[in-house]
């Protein structure tokens, strides 16, 4: 209660610029905000409104005619379950290996008793501006014998260079007396690492977990380039993208469009608005519910992680 009459005593106290300044804030984050969330609230409406009666259109953010066909025609076909499955185990497994592995790079070139630690840190980050190109790396990944294979969309992009400089950036604001007690007491670097550092470097760590669980989650191009042959491992977003394809197809001409709807067996089920809106739902519902268990450590990962490097 106090608190509150000091602060509110100090607002009367406030300059006229500061409570203008303080308005203008106010009024420019809430407009932030619907500017944000129109977007996907959209999508929602669309995705449960009926499609025949979206293409009135005046569906805005909540639904008109509420129905659950979208939903129905997307999860009708058995390979979208796998598929969500797969892209669920891409993103663990990646998610855990390439953290773990990246943390382990940063820790290592973090010690100033790694002679060579400038030269792999600027080799690391001169890969951030360069790289061989697409056909390159299709050739490096079929020479690897990684063509068809689920370890395509783990091993390849394990080391993220950006999350490992926001890493070490990390390791390098903790107080060097914690890695010299650990020498001290007989421990070496790996232990130092598991028990030490990593424990420190939990908000760091969350931070780039959800930059990565993000990619592995949303990627696509890379199982249409190199398993595109391999039903079995096809993931959601590829599955979706190539529904969308065919919608899309099928809608083109009017003809098409007649035996689109007739394999259907309503004309008025589903249009590539109603399935696009749809899988937007799907594809980003599964990020949104991680998102509030990451996002207190989100900002202190970033702003510590930003200091030094």
């Amino acid at each position: 209660m106090a608190k509150a009459k000091a602060s509110s005593n100090a607002y009367r106290h406030s300059s006229l610029g500061d409570r203008i300044f303080d308005v203008c804030n106010v009024i420019f984050m809430i407009l932030l905000v619907i500017v944000t969330l129109y977007p996907f609230l959209n999508m929602f409406a669309l995705s449960f409104n009926d499609a025949n009666d979206s293409v009135r259109g005046d569906i805005y953010i909540w639904p008109r005619e509420w129905t659950l066909r979208n939903f129905e025609y997307v999860f009708s076909e058995s390979d979208v379950f796998f598929a969500t499955f797969v892209s669920a185990a891409r993103t663990v497994i990646g998610t855990v290996v390439s953290v773990f592995c990246t943390a382990m790079l940063a820790y290592t070139v973090s010690r100033p008793e790694y002679k060579l630690r400038k030269f792999v840190s600027i080799t690391f980050i001169f890969t951030m501006y360069f790289s061989g190109g697409l056909i390159p790396g299709y050739l490096l990944i079929k020479e690897l014998n990684m063509l068809n294979s689920f370890w395509v969309y783990i091993i390849p992009g394990i080391i993220g260079v950006f999350n490992m400089i926001v890493i070490r950036s990390f390791i390098e604001a903790l107080p060097e007396g914690l890695m010299e007690s650990a020498k001290i007491d007989g421990a070496g670097d790996f232990i130092t690492f598991s028990r030490i550092v990593l424990p420190l470097t939990v908000p760091a760590l969350a931070t780039v977990s959800l930059f990565v669980a993000v990619y592995q989650w949303n990627s696509w191009f890379d199982v249409f380039l190199y398993n595109s042959s391999t039903p079995s491992l096809s993931t959601l977003q590829y599955e979706l993208m190539k529904m969308l394809s065919t919608s899309n197809t099928a809608m083109s001409s009017s003809s098409a469009a007649d035996a689109f709807a007739n394999a259907q067996g309503n004309k008025a089920t589903v249009t590539p608005t109603s399935i696009r809106a749809t899988m937007t739902i799907v594809a980003s519902v599964p990020i949104i519910i991680v998102y509030p268990f990451l996002q207190k450590y989100f900002v202190k990962g970033m702003v510590v992680g930003g200091v030094k490097g």
